[in-house]
């Protein structure tokens, strides 16, 4: 591999919200991002960008949107136009936005859970009502699978559904949803007349021989009630610069979707264009070696758990970064996330915060160096230990 992802970084001191919001002797495998340097490319751009040293207002990059209409075009077959994107400051601005623009107040949207918080936020924060559809949850010896119920899912359609708001790859279970699974919810949507929000953020972060299908692209017809939202800042870890984006076919969601942002989404960070150029121009081969690396990690995990913590179980998630551990036959009495963090000095999410099916789970974050995943592990290891 030409890129070493075992380097270990410093992060503390950096202001980094993942290793400051614990003590200093707690080792953090919790929020969303990498502890990886991101790919020389993005750092050159943004040195060249900052050598300019004038930071004042900015407009939308004509180039960022030709780079992704072109790579839109390169990995999916997508034929994008430029007026169908929308620059945003960030994914969770964007289900805030969208959960505002679509329908009215009292209105419902559908989420599948356990799922990203802010897909459980959000509908709240517009004064939604928040539908829910359960995955299907399955266990074999020290695995945990998810997948579509479709019956759960038209259930939880109601006459006042407005909205389905989509999390493929899905965080926190790892699915990357099959073209199959896509075109049975999308036809449900048809059929209720749903505005579809796509997060498709974690769409580049595959693992194994996983592929990725936005739902836009099954056809014209599913792509003109989608609302697709996607991001560099997962993949390349850039996550504080500040640059998302929502491609949106229909000329009338992108109205809806731009008034309800008028005048309190601001515009996304100018260094956040930049880096975004650059990754997406520059940054293949470090991301084909970053996603070889990160499954060679969740492998890692997989065995781990079946060797050395024989009372959890644990997804084999497809995408992203993060496994879903199943700690309710460990014995732990009380949140199993305060008791990582407590006995293992391992900072974990607590699997309630992801909804209903989230109790009794944790999400860890693997996307580290492998010598800090088997630390993490290990001393997981020994906090069950003194359960007996």
């Amino acid at each position: 591999m030409a890129y070493n992802f075992d380097e270990l970084v410093e992060r503390r001191g950096s202001d980094s919200g993942k290793w400051h919001y614990y003590g200093e002797d707690v080792l953090p495998m919790w929020v969303a991002d990498m502890d990886f340097r991101s790919p020389e490319p993005i750092l050159r751009a943004i040195h060249e960008r900052v050598d300019h040293g004038i930071f004042g207002y900015g407009l939308d990059s004509p180039k960022l949107k030709t780079v992704i209409i072109e790579r839109m075009q390169r990995l999916y077959n997508w034929a994008v136009r430029p007026e169908e994107i929308i620059f945003l400051p960030g994914l969770v601005s964007g289900l805030n936005v969208v959960s505002r623009a679509i329908g009215e107040r009292g209105d419902g949207v559908l989420v599948s859970t356990p799922v990203y918080p802010p897909f459980l936020s959000s509908p709240i924060n517009q004064e939604r009502v928040l539908h829910s559809a359960p995955l299907h949850v399955e266990t074999q010896g020290q695995q945990v699978r998810y997948t579509l119920d479709l019956d759960t899912f038209s259930a939880a359609i109601q006459p006042n559904t407005r909205l389905f708001m989509l999390c493929n790859p899905h965080n926190p279970v790892g699915i990357a949803y099959s073209h199959t699974d896509l075109e049975q919810m999308a036809a449900l949507c048809q059929q209720h007349d749903l505005v579809i929000c796509s997060d498709e953020i974690h769409a580049d972060l595959l693992l194994g021989d996983t592929q990725h299908i936005p739902i836009a692209t099954l056809d014209p017809a599913i792509a003109d009630r989608t609302i697709t939202l996607l991001a560099p800042s997962k993949t390349y870890n850039i996550p504080g610069l500040g640059c998302s984006l929502a491609i949106v076919k229909s000329p009338q969601l992108r109205q809806k979707i731009q008034k309800a942002s008028a005048g309190i989404v601001p515009h996304a960070n100018l260094l956040g264009y930049v880096a975004a150029i650059a990754a997406y121009s520059e940054c293949d081969q470090w991301l084909t070696e970053l996603c070889a690396y990160l499954t060679a990690n969740r492998d890692f995990l997989v065995q781990f758990v079946k060797e050395q913590l024989p009372t959890l179980r644990t997804t084999v998630p497809e995408a992203t970064y993060l496994a879903w551990l199943d700690c309710r036959d460990a014995g732990i009495e009380g949140n199993c996330q305060k008791f990582f963090l407590e006995k293992a000095r391992v900072g974990l999410n607590d699997g309630a915060v992801f909804g209903p099916g989230g109790e009794g789970f944790v999400r860890l974050n693997f996307g580290c160096t492998r010598a800090t995943l088997a630390q993490g592990l290990e001393q997981m290891k020994q906090a069950l230990a003194t359960l007996g």
